[in-house]
């Protein structure tokens, strides 16, 4: 059943408010290999200008991901999440992410659509601070397989 492109324009209710942490970026940076002193050390970011310890470019992706959650999961979409590959992913920084921030994610549906196939669903996260600032904007696309012809 293809996308239902009424979804388009959609917003989902903000999440609650996650506590970014210094222990979950230095443990986000060390996955992905990027060991820069000011994702660890608070006087490393404190020199560059920052209030603590900043996080890597892309952790603001596993709290936006959680986030779509609430479009991929919604069973009016019509989403077969068992074929579903994340395709790609872009941010747009206001300010970089900080240890001690709490934020929240809103999320709205891009685009929603078919190609080739399979469907392809566009989603952004807006993350916004405690006191309602922008932080960050997350979009991601993410494909639905089509099923096997042959089978």
């Amino acid at each position: 059943m293809p996308l239902d492109p009424s979804f388009i324009g959609r917003t989902y209710p903000p999440t609650p408010p996650y506590e970014v942490s210094r222990e979950k970026i230095r443990e986000f940076a060390e996955a992905v290999g990027d060991l820069h002193p000011a994702y660890t050390d608070p006087v490393a970011a404190r020199a560059l200008g920052h209030d603590d310890v900043i996080a890597p470019p892309t952790f603001p992706f596993t709290i936006a991901h959680r986030a779509a959650d609430q479009v991929v999961q919604d069973p009016e979409l019509g989403l077969d999440f068992s074929r579903v590959v994340h395709s790609d992913q872009r941010f747009d920084y206001t300010r970089p992410m900080r240890a001690g921030d709490r934020v929240s994610v809103v999320t709205t549906v891009e685009s929603a659509g078919s190609l080739g196939g399979s469907d392809i669903l566009g989603v952004r996260g807006d993350v916004i601070d405690a006191v309602g600032e922008h932080v960050v904007t997350v979009r991601m696309r993410i494909v639905a397989r089509g099923a096997d012809r042959k089978g």
